[in-house]
C-alpha cells in the first residue's frame, strides 16, 4: 500500500523519475509550452509553479535552490528575469493545462501545458454589512412558558 507517499511513479524508477522531471521542467520554462501526456503535465506543473515562485522571490538563495533543479544557468536566469516579474501580482495558478486528442501509437492522452498569459486582477476585499441595533428600538425577549399561564 502507499499510505502518504505522495507524486505519480509514472512507470519510472526515482532517480529516472527526477531526472525526466527536471528535463522536463527546464524544456517547459525555456520554452513556455510543452506537449506531453497528461499525467506528466500534472506532474511538471507542481515543480513548475514551484520554480516560478522561486523566481519572485529574486534573492541569491532562490536562485541557487532553481539551479539545483533546473541545471541551466541561462533556464534560470530566463526564469528569474522573464517570466517570474509577469507573475509578480499573481498568488497562484501560472500554468495552464489543455487537453488534446489521444496519441495514434498508445491511445494515451496527451495535453499542452502553457503559461498562463492573461493579466491577474485581484478582487477587491468587499466587507458585509453590520446590522445595527439601535437603541430607541426594543428587544424582543422569547416567552417563557411556566406552569401557571398553561393551567
Amino acid at each position: 500500500m502507499r499510505h502518504n507517499k505522495s507524486g505519480r511513479r509514472l512507470g519510472r524508477k526515482p532517480d529516472h523519475r527526477q531526472h525526466m522531471m527536471r528535463n522536463m521542467v527546464t524544456s517547459f520554462l525555456e520554452n513556455e509550452s510543452i506537449t506531453t501526456t497528461v499525467t506528466r503535465a500534472k506532474e511538471l506543473r507542481k515543480l513548475a509553479e514551484k520554480m516560478i515562485t522561486l523566481g519572485k522571490r529574486n534573492d541569491l538563495h532562490a536562485r541557487r535552490q532553481a539551479l539545483q533543479v533546473v541545471r541551466d544557468p541561462k533556464v534560470v536566469g530566463k526564469l528569474f528575469e522573464m517570466i517570474a516579474p509577469r507573475y509578480s501580482q499573481r498568488p497562484g495558478g501560472y500554468t495552464r493545462i489543455i487537453k488534446l486528442v489521444n496519441r495514434t501509437g498508445d491511445n494515451a492522452p496527451m495535453a499542452i501545458i502553457e503559461l498562463v498569459e492573461e493579466g491577474f486582477e485581484p478582487k477587491e476585499q468587499v466587507a458585509k454589512p453590520v446590522e445595527k441595533v439601535s437603541a430607541t428600538q426594543p428587544v424582543e425577549e422569547p416567552a417563557e412558558n411556566t406552569a401557571e399561564e398553561t393551567a
